[in-house]
C-alpha cells in the first residue's frame, strides 16, 4: 500500500535523505521517499500494519526532527 504525506518544516535536503534512510528501517516499510523541494513524503508499506507503521513513522519524525509536521493527502 502507498500513502502520500505533505511534510513541512524540513530544513535541508541532507536532513530529508537522513530521515528517509531511518524511515526505511521501520519494520513493515518497503520504501520511503522524501522530496525536500516538493515537501512530500511517500511510503510503501504492508497494508495489514498501517496504523502501527504510521504511528512509528510519526514517533521517528518527532524524535529526529521535532519541528516537522506531516499530513496525509
Amino acid at each position: 500500500m502507498k500513502s502520500r504525506f505533505r511534510i513541512k518544516g524540513l530544513d535541508c535536503a541532507n536532513c530529508a535523505n537522513e530521515l528517509e534512510r531511518k524511515l526505511q528501517k521501520i519494520d513493515g516499510i518497503e520504501c520511503a521517499n522524501i522530496s525536500f523541494m516538493a515537501e512530500k513524503m511517500e511510503l510503501e508499506y504492508n497494508e495489514t500494519k498501517k496504523e502501527e507503521i504510521i504511528q512509528n513513522v510519526k514517533k521517528l519524525i518527532k524524535k529526529e526532527e521535532p519541528d516537522i509536521t506531516i499530513e496525509e493527502v
